[in-house]
């Protein structure tokens, strides 16, 4: 039986102003599937971000087409009912003055904060506390956005991609900013995720992020992609070091990888 897809893409060139960012890019991740998207600054990571949200678009061509869930003309609100997104750029956009409950409830809306139009039924709220309980965040109920430490606004934001229960969630960078306590309990929180036999990506440019459960790693370099396929075949010193251009030396340790610097010969 042919695996659903989560994410189709079929020879899509995207410019980000006059800089082309991807030339005829092609990739495939099946729903159900735990990847990686591993690259340096310039790599294009939040151009693909941007091209999973809707907010740029391909070149039009008769060989281009995307497709989300296997639907090529989608609606956005099915999709973010799907798919749950953290972004820097949304954690960059957040109002300030927004409570942590009502972060997690602007997942229903995939809004930044709530507005008087929007209406909550108790199963939603509820729902929003049990989220909030379940990553450990149930004390920011009342607490603005910007009275929150990074980690915690980050837990905030998780909540909101996991309010409404979608198939797939999409992680941009997730512990960048977080001390070592905050980045182990928010992987903990992600690896209980992908137990669910839910569909994670994670975009990063942190070797450490990759759980052990990530099967998948994609390497991105100016918009192409140099390796794709098994971690522990893509993940090597070599590849490594040809992807970030620097020497690198991986350590490994209970299915984790770390980058170390490397010297030159």
């Amino acid at each position: 039986m042919k695996p659903s897809r989560f994410i189709e893409i079929e020879r899509a060139t995207v410019y980000r102003g006059d800089t082309c960012v991807f030339n005829e890019l092609s990739l495939t991740i099946d729903e159900g599937t735990h990847a990686a998207i591993l690259g340096p600054n310039g790599a294009g990571k939040s151009t693909f971000l941007k091209l999973l949200a809707g907010e740029v678009h391909p070149v039009p061509h008769d060989e281009t087409s995307i497709r989300l869930f296997g639907e090529e003309q989608w609606n956005v609100w099915d999709v973010r009912r799907r798919l749950g997104l953290v972004s820097h750029d949304l954690q960059h956009q957040y109002l300030e003055q927004v409570t942590g409950l009502k972060v997690v409830l602007s997942g229903y809306y995939a809004s930044i904060g709530i507005y008087g139009h929007q209406d909550f039924t108790y199963a939603q709220i509820s729902r929003a506390h049990a989220v909030m309980e379940e990553l450990g965040i149930g004390y920011l109920t009342d607490r603005r956005f910007a009275d929150m430490s990074t980690g915690e606004q980050r837990r905030c934001l998780l909540g909101r991609a996991l309010v409404h229960e979608p198939t797939a969630l999409v992680l941009d960078e997730p512990t960048s900013g977080l001390d070592l306590t905050a980045t182990f309990h928010y992987l903990d929180l992600v690896r209980g995720f992908m137990k669910k036999g839910k569909t994670v990506l994670l975009v990063t440019h942190h070797i450490h992020e990759i759980p052990p459960e990530m099967e998948r790693v994609l390497l991105l370099k100016e918009g192409r992609v140099l390796q794709d396929g098994d971690k522990a075949l893509v993940l090597t010193e070599a590849n490594l070091s040809l992807l970030f251009g620097c020497p690198v030396v991986l350590a490994q340790a209970n299915g984790w990888y770390q980058a170390l610097p490397g010297h030159s010969a």
